[in-house]
């Protein structure tokens, strides 16, 4: 981990159909999280946000506005590429979680062979074949593999391999995703594997597999992977999700690890958020990953 650190949104909410993610990256920062990060010792910039253009609804309507989605995500990679040339590590603020398809591909331009640990209630393993929405942010995972839709990465000629892929906390798969996630052979720890298991057995197991010969990790974490109790507001709230408790001891053992290269957090909705409950656990959990210990 570096001890220079960036920060950069993406006021992104065309890869779902409820508005009001773009308002993700304000809610977050809302809560004070540069000068707090400051404290915790590190050098930061703050890059500010990129806004997509205006969906025009028109094109492919498996693939619902490509083209603007595909847009945004460029001029992010674009972004963090030169986050990385300055010898940063991104925090890469939500928006849908679409924007992983951009953030993710600079960490594989960067880095060439990274692991991933995608902590979710949905696999976002989708693609413009068995989408059953058209929605691009259940896509994101299968495009950075390398199992499409090709046409929304052709800026990144690298994949990610999946045998150093983990999805943590999943609950809510298509059928035809569940059959496509089989066959690629994924690692998914679903919650009731980590309720049968344990947090800290199922983040040990995914840090070794995401590490494995591999010169780091990206984290992306959409805050719908936690019970909406305590994170409700989100765009696709599912219930019996990951506890507070357990959200945190999982950010703590990737800060532990020393092998976190950069991280999203995604799809912090204001308008459904309770007085930025969601928007105040983000920010505490990317402080977690950053050194800040909840639970001592």
């Amino acid at each position: 981990m570096k001890h220079k650190i960036a920060l950069i949104g993406s006021q992104m909410d065309l890869g779902a159909f409820r508005k009001g993610v773009d308002m993700g990256p304000l809610a977050i920062r809302h809560t004070e999280l540069l000068p707090k990060l400051r404290r915790l010792g590190y050098d930061i910039v703050d890059y500010g946000d990129i806004v997509p253009l205006i969906a025009n609804n028109e094109g492919n309507p498996k693939l619902r506005n490509e083209r603007e989605i595909n847009n945004a995500n460029f001029r992010l990679y674009s972004q963090i590429g030169s986050i990385f040339q300055d010898d940063r590590m991104p925090i890469v603020l939500g928006g849908d979680h679409s924007i992983a398809i951009g953030s993710i591909s600079a960490s594989l331009t960067h880095y060439e062979k990274i692991g991933i640990i995608w902590v979710d209630a949905h696999t976002d393993f989708n693609d413009e074949q068995i989408t059953p929405s058209g929605n691009i942010h259940g896509m994101p995972l299968s495009v950075v593999c390398g199992y499409g839709p090709e046409s929304l990465i052709t800026y990144c000629s690298n994949r990610a391999l999946i045998s150093n892929v983990v999805i943590i906390g999943a609950r809510s798969i298509d059928p035809l995703e569940k059959l496509k996630l089989k066959d690629k052979k994924v690692t998914v720890y679903s919650i009731s594997d980590v309720h049968n298991e344990g947090i800290h057995k199922i983040i040990q197991k995914a840090i070794e597999i995401a590490s494995n010969g591999t010169n780091g990790i990206h984290l992306s974490f959409d805050m719908d992977a936690i019970d909406p109790i305590y994170a409700p507001g989100v765009g696709t709230p599912v219930v019996n999700g990951l506890t507070q408790r357990e959200a945190f001891i999982l950010c703590e053992e990737i800060h532990k690890s020393k092998k976190l290269i950069a991280m999203d957090v995604v799809e912090t909705n204001p308008l459904l958020d309770n007085q930025n409950m969601t928007g105040i656990l983000a920010s505490e959990l990317i402080l977690t990953c950053l050194g800040t210990s909840m639970y001592k």
